[in-house]
């Protein structure tokens, strides 16, 4: 008898011994992370601290991993004239994310065999030219469908973007422009896609496009605080945008909500944004696969493909791959990133049209990720002076870069305000700095350089002129 006691005391501390070691496996790793958490919340305070002074518009930054916030702060303020200052939880014009739920709109129909992407846009809008080409849902979803983007158009009359329109009459003050190109031979972001896929939404269904995603997307997943900017109406915890006059702020430049419809018109915070996120990937609103292909960067009729797919772009950065969607409207500036491999989700709300949102999510992405997005090769000097000169776009001419050389690094000036340094990945590839997922080659032959590429949505020549 005693030695059966013996026997289950020792198997007793032995079960106890493992699970002992278990649980201080279980807090070392806890601690670690936190440890890590802290790290990277002390990396990103001091960034976004230096980016966003209290008496200025401001940011709200969301970060999560494996579906849970580890990180959440507002910086700056709502409203300048009253000082109230930003709080996570307040709501921000989303403008171009809005895009990613006009997609999943598309596809939910297309899963329900109403569409298919291969669908012209006359099925749907009979009164819009064809031009003589056949142009799809599919186009319209990935920005090749060569319609001019409405929001570049020169328009004869004054502020009208102040003007309120139905979607019917401002798709008719764009639909008789000549196509840029055949739709599906080149990328060129266009907002007039994404207008004409709201309206197809309301053909289809039979309801406003903005009841539509109200009914389907955002009341499903719990939204609660996402809606359509609508004229007059009081939207709790809204706040304002602003716009860089010289040295001081003023109020952003005032635009219908009839303008950005499904190109650009909800309004969200980051909280419902990462809710947004979840359900997409939790398939309450899509199928796995239709939301896989929804991630395909799409293939032009050359057989190069681009970086977006139906909503989003697909970019890889030194081998990391992230599927995002900027946003950018008078007085507001806003990413959404989500690197898969990482299961690791970014949210950044802007409310001011000041900010380099590219400089800024790439740089909360190297903290959050805790490794580099781009790497920067050394190159001789006399290389670099081969490079120096003036390029023009093969398919544009009046579209120009200069090549400036700045100490031991190389500038591409594409306009006064937009200069962009080279980061080289060896002696004729480049990438330009905090733009992700672009990459460029100089072209040398018989000794001179003639020429660069640019990878970015297609591949685009750019021709030394001097």
């Amino acid at each position: 008898m005693k030695q059966i006691c013996l026997v289950l005391f020792f198997l007793l501390m032995r079960v106890l011994y493992k699970r002992f070691l278990l649980i201080a496996g279980l807090l070392i790793t806890v601690i670690a992370s936190h440890g890590q958490a802290s790290e990277m919340e002390k990396k990103l305070d001091s960034l976004l601290a230096g980016y966003f002074i209290p008496s200025q518009p401001g940011c709200e930054v969301l970060v999560a991993r494996h579906g849970q916030i580890i990180y959440e702060k507002a910086f700056g303020r709502a409203n300048l004239e009253l000082n109230v200052p930003l709080s996570t939880g307040m709501v921000f014009n989303l403008a171009s994310i809005t895009k990613q739920f006009t997609a999943v709109a598309i596809l939910q129909l297309q899963e329900q065999g109403k569409i298919s992407l291969h669908d012209s846009l006359q099925k749907f809008i009979p009164g819009f030219p064809s031009k003589g080409h056949t142009i799809t849902i599919e186009h319209l979803l990935t920005h090749t469908s060569g319609i001019k983007d409405y929001l570049q158009l020169d328009y004869s009359g004054q502020n009208m973007e102040r003007w309120d329109f139905t979607p019917q009459q401002l798709i008719d003050s764009f639909k008789n422009y000549p196509l840029n190109f055949t739709p599906g031979a080149r990328f060129s972001y266009s907002n007039s896609g994404y207008f004409l896929l709201g309206y197809i939404i309301e053909k289809v269904t039979g309801k406003q496009y903005q009841q539509y995603i109200m009914d389907n997307l955002l009341r499903p997943l719990g939204l609660t605080h996402t809606c359509f900017d609508s004229d007059g109406n009081i939207i709790p915890g809204r706040v304002d945008g602003y716009r860089k006059d010289g040295a001081d702020f003023k109020m952003a430049d005032y635009w219908s909500p009839t303008i950005e419809y499904a190109a650009g018109g909800l309004i969200s915070n980051a909280g419902d944004l990462l809710k947004w996120h979840n359900g997409l990937y939790s398939y309450q609103v899509l199928k796995k696969e239709t939301l896989q292909k929804a991630f395909i960067p799409f293939q032009l009729a050359d057989g190069t493909t681009t970086g977006y797919g139906y909503g989003w772009f697909v970019k890889t950065s030194n081998g990391i791959k992230s599927i995002e969607h900027e946003g950018g409207m008078p007085g507001f500036k806003t990413n959404e990133i989500y690197y898969p491999a990482e299961d690791l989700f970014i949210a950044i709300l802007c409310n001011s049209g000041a900010v380099n949102i590219d400089e800024l999510s790439a740089s909360i992405s190297v903290i959050t990720l805790g490794k580099p997005l781009q790497c920067d090769v050394k190159v001789d000097p006399e290389i670099l002076d081969k490079y120096v000169g003036a390029y023009k776009l093969s398919i544009d001419p009046n579209r120009t870069i200069t090549i400036q050389r700045v100490n031991d690094r190389l500038i591409a000036v594409v306009s006064p305000t937009q200069k962009m340094p080279l980061l080289f990945l060896s002696e004729t590839n480049f990438q330009f700095k905090n733009l992700l997922g672009a990459s460029g080659e100089f072209v040398v032959e018989e000794g001179k350089v003639t020429k660069f590429y640019v990878n970015q949505n297609g591949r685009y020549e750019w021709i030394k002129t001097k």
